[in-house]
């Protein structure tokens, strides 16, 4: 019996000599040193678990946040009521009622607004009086939603970031070469590239191009000034009307390229927060 354990005793000790020379770091113990490659290939890149990779960047304060979405539906509310104000102009041009502007040149018209299952669609007929008094309610909403972010845009900053530089329009022109396939170069990493700075400040000038016009209209004999500076009630009926299809256009780029940036881009417009590689330096003003 005591030969029995001495056998065993000296097989145990047999079995940990013969562990010592077995390397266990693969096993379970993190790997310190380089780590062993096929000959020819590239030795492989140790990473600290311990050293983060992303990191979430404040992009959006709350207050652009909530003038950015409450915009939309005002906007839409006014485009929409406008529909059914523009409808009402019943005078024939050319035989076609309700058609009053139109794109083309000289005598040859390309198409007139809008066509009549666009009206249906939208049940702009005899909704005039309807359409005045959403229009004439929600433009007191869009007046204050825009003046409140300019001066929240000036004053906290952010116009730094927004407003385009020298170089805006040579980055606008390498983002939108980007954007369809042709510029292989990615644009450099900014809170706004050149071509946002161009598009959003745009969009705060035509908010108040449309102002002044549909004050000209509102009001053109208590204000016969304004409507004299703008050119006369029909020039600011006109010019309200183009600036209309300027949002819609703007509307479809605008959610065209959150739609190709991604769920990341779109989040930090809800959250106020972006998802960044660690490594990317935080955002900062193209100016002092």
């Amino acid at each position: 019996m005591m030969k029995r354990d001495e056998g065993v005793e000296g097989s145990s000790m047999n079995l940990a000599a013969g562990l010592d020379d077995v390397d266990v770091a693969g096993i379970g113990a993190p790997v310190l040193g380089p780590v062993q490659t096929p000959m020819g290939a590239a030795p492989a890149e140790v990473v600290d678990p311990t050293v983060p990779t992303v990191r979430l960047e404040k992009k959006h304060p709350l207050a652009i946040r909530w003038m950015h979405w409450m915009n939309f539906p005002l906007v839409a509310t006014m485009i929409w009521s406008g529909w059914l104000i523009y409808w009402n102009d019943s005078i024939p041009l050319v035989g076609q009622a309700h058609h009053v502007y139109r794109v083309g040149w000289g005598n040859f018209t390309l198409f007139r607004f809008f066509p009549e299952w666009f009206y249906t669609a939208i049940h702009a007929h005899y909704n005039v009086t309807k359409g005045l008094g959403f229009h004439f309610f929600f433009m007191w909403l869009f007046i204050g939603n825009g003046v409140a972010y300019v001066l929240y845009t000036f004053v906290s900053g952010e116009w730094r970031f927004l407003l385009p530089t020298r170089h805006s329009f040579r980055q606008a022109i390498e983002v939108t070469l980007h954007d369809l396939g042709i510029r292989k170069e990615e644009p450099p990493k900014s809170k706004f590239n050149g071509a946002q700075q161009i598009a959003y400040s745009s969009v705060i000038l035509m908010g108040a191009g449309s102002l002044v016009t549909g004050l000209a209209i509102y009001k053109p004999t208590q204000l016969h000034v304004l409507t004299t500076m703008v050119g006369g009630y029909e020039v600011a009926r006109l010019l309200h009307f183009w600036l209309t299809v300027g949002y819609c256009s703007f509307f479809v780029v605008h959610i065209a390229q959150v739609t190709r940036a991604g769920w990341n881009n779109l989040r930090a417009m809800i959250s106020g927060y972006e998802l960044r590689p660690a490594a990317e330096p935080a955002y900062s003003p193209d100016r002092s």
